[in-house]
């Protein structure tokens, strides 16, 4: 029996991500076992990963101990020296990781048995992930997410919706507010505007928000705009949030991933990073988006993120709109 381990501690939505590569190898290997190794942060996301035999939660009490194992095959997704590190910590024979010019920190490639060929940053980052199998002789670039989000859960977040006054019967369509990097966020003013302009006997809108700071922004959204504040979700009920839901506007952050893995079309607002390589993969998604000399910068701190202010409120109205006329 084969046995691999999978090598992508954070961030949740580079998590998420992952997990085609993950589908591909165990549709390639159904016999193999197939650990991963992840943060704690993480951890809740792959406990809705259906065909995993382990976890390995950094930290837990004999996390070391259970890394340990040389007759593994050692991938490191995450590109970074930590991540190579547990490769090599794990005693792993083989250790597979990117070619140099694709890893987020070069010297990794310090720890790798075999690295990959260079690929394109252009695609998405779930083929560059996918194609890192191909060094195991595996080639499929389907996209898979193997997640199973519970009945029970499901129902939970739908009893949950009732604290904002939603009942059913329209469309509920969730805008995001926040995002972990100071420039992928959008101007609260153009999210109020925004709200302004839809059409809430078609769509009944609610704020998502994950962090205390991103429930600050939201709540002046909120009092501004007259759109009510979900309730704290964990990472498991963001999922089954997704589930109730017909549409979400966000930009570049864990909850577009997420809704994307489960299925939920979005509008996404997309600045310094590059949406062909980081944003929604199906027709049926919309992306908004301004090509700027500046663009696709990848920079965490701006004085003046023209990328961001370059998306205007109609826009993102008209996307969300072709988006629910598309379930029509």
């Amino acid at each position: 029996m084969t046995k691999y381990l999978i090598i992508r501690t954070s961030s949740l939505g580079d998590i998420v991500h992952t997990i085609p590569a993950f589908a591909a190898l165990r549709l390639a290997e159904p016999e193999a076992r197939i650990s991963w190794v992840v943060s704690p942060k993480g951890r809740p996301i792959l406990d809705l990963v259906a065909g995993l035999d382990e976890i390995i939660t950094i930290g837990e009490p004999g996390w070391k101990r259970s890394l340990r194992d040389r007759d593994r095959i050692a991938l490191d997704f995450q590109g970074l020296i930590k991540s190579a590190w547990l490769g090599r910590l794990s005693g792993a024979r083989r250790r597979l990781g990117f070619a140099s010019p694709n890893l987020r920190e070069p010297l990794a490639r310090l720890f790798y048995t075999e690295q990959s060929p260079v690929q394109s940053e252009k695609d998405h980052v779930i083929l560059k992930n996918i194609r890192l199998l191909e060094l195991l002789g595996f080639v499929d670039r389907t996209i898979r997410f193997p997640l199973t989000v519970p009945e029970g859960l499901v129902h939970g977040v739908e009893d949950r919706l009732s604290e904002t006054g939603y009942t059913g019967g329209i469309p509920l369509v969730i805008f995001n507010v926040g995002a972990g990097w100071p420039t992928k966020r959008w101007l609260p003013g153009r999210w109020i505007e925004t709200l302004g302009k839809i059409d809430r006997n078609r769509m009944f809108p609610v704020l998502l928000w994950g962090t205390r700071e991103e429930q600050r922004t939201a709540a002046g959204i909120g009092v501004a705009s007259g759109v009510p504040l979900l309730p704290f979700l964990d990472l498991a009920e963001t999922f089954a949030l997704f589930k109730n839901a017909a549409v979400l506007a966000s930009g570049d952050t864990f909850a577009l991933q997420a809704a994307c893995a489960v299925g939920l079309p979005v509008v996404a607002l997309f600045g310094p990073t590059n949406p062909l390589r980081n944003g929604p993969f199906t027709p049926r998604d919309r992306v908004v988006y301004h090509e700027l000399p500046c663009g696709r910068c990848y920079r965490r701190s701006c004085p003046n993120p023209k990328c961001m202010t370059a998306v205007g409120a109609d826009e993102v109205v008209r996307a969300i709109e072709e988006v629910l006329s598309g379930r029509d």
